[in-house]
């Protein structure tokens, strides 16, 4: 399943549709918009997407996933729009017959949904300022914003 919505995330959906008889372990991975980045203290995140891309892109690494790790299930949900502090805005569930797999997968999945998926990410901080950031590696582009 992939999913991109502006509602909250319903992560015991994602765990109910893993589950199966075949599968030994189910990881999920929640991404939570915190308070703090350093030094600097968030307010809010606001995600967009390029939709049709990014779904597409989801599902093509959903299916590379499946391949490289034997799973028996794969999500991916984001939400676009605001997302508060304490709030997911990415979850990720794998389910396999081991954990190892399971677990890889689900590190691999974020760490690519995060370099190659069109969504970008702006943080809203607590001065005023926003800032868009698209990871790209290890390093994140960003562009700040003074209001």
């Amino acid at each position: 399943m992939i999913e991109l919505t502006e509602n909250p995330l319903e992560p015991a959906t994602l765990l109910a549709k893993a589950q199966s008889p075949d599968a030994g372990a189910v990881v999920l991975f929640l991404g939570i918009t915190r308070r703090m980045t350093g030094d600097r203290e968030t307010l809010c995140l606001q995600y967009e997407a390029y939709q049709a891309m990014a779904v597409k892109e989801l599902e093509r690494l959903k299916n590379e996933a499946c391949e490289r790790w034997s799973l028996t299930a794969c999500a991916i949900s984001h939400r676009l729009g605001a997302v508060p502090l304490g709030e997911a805005s990415v979850a990720i569930v794998v389910a396999s017959a081991h954990r190892g797999e399971a677990f890889a997968a689900g590190q691999w999945l974020i760490d690519t949904l995060k370099e190659c998926v069109p969504i970008w990410k702006q943080e809203q901080w607590a001065d005023g300022k926003t800032e868009w950031v698209h990871p790209k590696g290890n390093d994140e582009a960003r562009i700040t914003n003074d209001k």
